[in-house]
């Protein structure tokens, strides 16, 4: 059993807490919220034990389970690793990428699990699909929400988009070479809207398009590569891909025959089953397992700091755009 302890229990350190309790091979000890009512309370409701300070928690635990604003993350962080807990940190890892590379060097020389909390790499439309069967060329992405407060402590970039920058960073492997991008800021004091186009050294182009103020919610990617075009659509936890074959598909595949003029070729399209899966329960049993068997984390800290060194990136660029227009 894994000793845990949750920090913070807002929205969604409410969600983490109640699926610690069902993984069985974790012992929740108890949480750390820095409002005094909102321990009472939750602790009340979801009969777990809370603790009146942060030091006190972690006097008790192997591992910590940090969900609270990324403005703290650092420091919540540091003081866990200096104690050598392995950590669960919520995305964005820190506020800037210098903190990040502190707290990798950290876990590097304590030899602790750190695993960040990008959810999507979980999502069962993902998963179906499979990274080893993409090698995309163009990727078109959009991530749009109705505005919630919520989050609005950082940019859209932070908010929304780190998460399909994680995606993307995962499955070109290739590194950066040129970010462009624009944003505005409607009703929050950041950018609540932005468009980031990046391009790789491999010749793979990723436009990638977030917004906090839409009017309907969408969180989808459309990805290029020879021969597939392929779709998944995080929110909606459905994957499709669009494969063009010259081998006859099987009794029962949807085909549409491609007169090329040169040799018959078939366009196969497949919906494939989407098994059902709690995505932050999954990436807590991973982080539970990598403690306990050594095995690397899907979502590394190292990855972590690659979304937001791009994230930062891409804010710079935006504020560099508005600079001008002053």
């Amino acid at each position: 059993m894994t000793r845990i302890g949750l920090l913070g229990a807002g929205h969604l350190g409410k969600i983490h807490l109640r699926l610690l309790k069902e993984i069985e091979t974790v012992e929740l000890v108890g949480f750390f919220d820095l409002d005094p009512d909102v321990r009472s309370k939750v602790s009340e409701t979801y009969s777990v034990p809370t603790f009146d300070t942060y030091d006190a928690l972690l006097e008790q635990v192997e591992a910590v389970d940090i969900v609270t604003p990324t403005t703290t993350h650092f420091e919540m962080a540091q003081k866990a690793l200096q104690l050598g807990k392995h950590i669960f940190i919520e995305k964005p890892l820190t506020q800037n990428p210098k903190e990040a590379l502190d707290l990798i060097s950290l876990v590097k020389e304590k030899g602790v699990v750190a695993q960040v909390g990008h959810v999507e790499r979980f999502n069962p439309a993902f998963l179906t699909v499979g990274e080893s069967a993409i090698s995309p060329m163009f990727i078109e992405g959009h991530r749009l929400a109705q505005y919630n407060p919520r989050g609005t402590d950082v940019s859209v970039v932070l908010d929304l988009m780190i998460h399909d920058l994680d995606v993307v960073l995962s499955l070109v492997n290739s590194p950066v070479q040129e970010i462009s991008a624009s944003g505005v800021a409607v009703i929050s004091d950041s950018p609540d809207i932005a468009n980031a186009r990046i391009e790789f050294e491999n010749g793979c182009v990723a436009n990638l398009t977030a917004s906090r103020i839409s009017v309907k919610n969408m969180r989808r990617l459309r990805m290029f590569q020879k021969n597939t075009y392929l779709v998944v659509d995080f929110l909606e936890k459905k994957a499709e891909t669009f494969k063009i074959t010259e081998e006859p598909p099987a009794q029962g595949a949807m085909r549409f025959d491609l007169d090329s003029g040169k040799k018959q070729k078939y366009l196969i399209y497949e919906s494939p089953e989407v098994q059902p899966v709690n995505s932050i329960k999954m990436e807590l049993e991973e982080f539970v397992s990598s403690i306990e068997t050594g095995s690397r984390t899907r979502v590394s800290i190292e990855d972590g700091y690659k979304a937001l060194q791009v994230a930062h990136e891409i804010i710079h660029r935006i504020e560099e755009k508005l600079e001008k227009v002053k």
